[in-house]
């Protein structure tokens, strides 16, 4: 197994959140300007939705291949680096764009060069985590950064920016950032080996499952249930971000501030919850962490378009709501990296996002936008609803992956075995 160094693990840690944050940051930054862009490009709810399902398309495309690249070739540094990059440089132009067919082409070729970050970071990730803390670290540089950049910096930053300089100076500035990371992800990251000895994690695995072709691997029951969550926990995570800021504005009355206020609070629940479920699910494990985050996330888009209650009340309640965020990185990474044998963990992971994101990124946004425009501006969120309950029940049918509660199911199976 490789040696893990605390010191890089925690550099790497820092380097992996920015790094995630900032595709986050990227990618969510529209949602948040639509109400400032939707009289210049005539946009309907269906319009916003074939922004949304463009991105996801290429993304979900770009990340199985260019992370199966990066597994087979081992580049997984060069492929992030140059990614960040191409990304950074398509949000700078998406304020270029003056027609919604050049804002769209710019949306989906930054889906192209989005696609392997996340994948490939937790890969990295992966590799150079401790197994106490694996479940932690993937969350933390999924959930909680995309939930500080994406959902907490991104309105509070560039709301303000869109009011006072315009959209398009916001898009400009939303690019800058990654330009710099890439440059400390060149001179920092260290490109990871293949651990000639499995861990805990691995060990418990069925040898069949060490020596299958990774087709067979992904036809396995968590690689299923993590692709079918997956489909369904990106429905209801794109109808909120997608819909939910100009809901508030134009049909809750909220001003420009409050929304911005609501988002907020929304994203520090994100982030407590990216990396405080996950880390949970260090200790009592992956499955029954899934049931109880899953009920909880179903209540936050409920509370965004159903609940009648003053401002605090809704900020209160949505704050804790969607602390089943914090499901994300464990079905998205975590338990599928477990389920696999550690050549395969980039693809794993690429396969379960690229599933979700062709599903619950590309189809079900411009499915969700027609709901909005036939049957009334709430529809989006009682679909929502409805998808983390399915998601729900698809998580009771998991098999246990974390390390920690194998060895503890493991001794108490020595343990009564020796009773008897």
């Amino acid at each position: 197994m490789e040696v893990h160094n605390r010191r890089y693990e925690n550099l790497l840690l820092f380097l992996l959140f920015f790094t995630v944050g900032f595709v986050f940051f990227d990618r969510l930054s529209i949602n948040f300007l639509f109400p400032f862009m939707r009289q210049e490009f005539e946009l309907t709810n269906a319009r916003i939705g074939l922004l949304t399902s463009a991105l996801a398309l290429t993304w979900a495309v770009s990340g199985y291949a260019l992370s199966s690249y990066a597994d087979s070739q081992n580049r997984r540094k060069s492929v992030l680096i140059v990614a960040v990059i191409v990304f950074s440089l398509c949000s700078i132009s998406s304020g270029l764009a003056h027609t919604f067919t050049v804002l769209l082409v710019a949306r989906a070729v930054m889906g192209l060069a989005e696609g392997p970050v996340l994948p490939v970071s937790q890969s990295l990730m992966a590799f150079a985590s401790s197994e106490s803390r694996r479940g932690f670290n993937m969350g933390f540089i999924q959930a909680s950064a995309g939930g500080l950049l994406g959902s907490v910096l991104a309105p509070a930053i560039l709301v303000p920016l869109a009011s006072t300089h315009g959209w398009r100076f916001a898009f400009y500035c939303a690019g800058i950032p990654g330009l710099l990371l890439a440059l400390l992800l060149l001179v920092f990251v260290r490109e990871p080996t293949i651990a000639s000895k499995p861990d805990v994690s691995q060990q418990a695995k069925a040898h069949a499952g060490e020596t299958a072709s990774f087709r067979k691997i992904v036809a396995s029951r968590n690689m299923i249930l993590c692709m079918v969550i997956s489909c369904f926990y990106i429905t209801w995570f794109l109808a909120i971000v997608t819909f939910a800021p100009a809901f508030l504005m134009e049909h809750r009355g909220f001003t420009a501030g409050q929304m911005s206020v609501f988002m907020t609070v929304l994203g520090v629940s994100s982030v407590i919850g990216g990396f405080a479920v996950p880390a949970l699910s260090d200790r009592i494990g992956r499955k029954t962490t899934m049931i109880v985050f899953s009920a909880v996330a179903a209540t936050a888009p409920m509370v965004i378009g159903f609940m009648q209650a003053d401002f605090m009340s809704l900020c209160i309640a949505i704050f804790v709501a969607y602390l089943g965020y914090g499901c994300f990185p464990i079905f998205l990474a975590t338990i599928p990296a477990e389920s696999v044998s550690r050549q395969h963990m980039g693809r794993a992971i690429a396969t379960v996002i690229g599933v979700g994101e062709i599903i619950g990124g590309f189809v079900s946004p411009s499915v969700v936008g027609l709901s909005a425009d036939t049957f009334g501006a709430t529809a989006p969120f009682a679909i929502a609803a409805g998808a983390a309950c399915i998601a729900l029940v698809a998580s009771v049918f998991l098999r246990e992956t974390a390390p920690g509660k194998i060895h503890s199911t493991l001794a108490s199976a020595g343990l009564a075995e020796e009773l008897r």
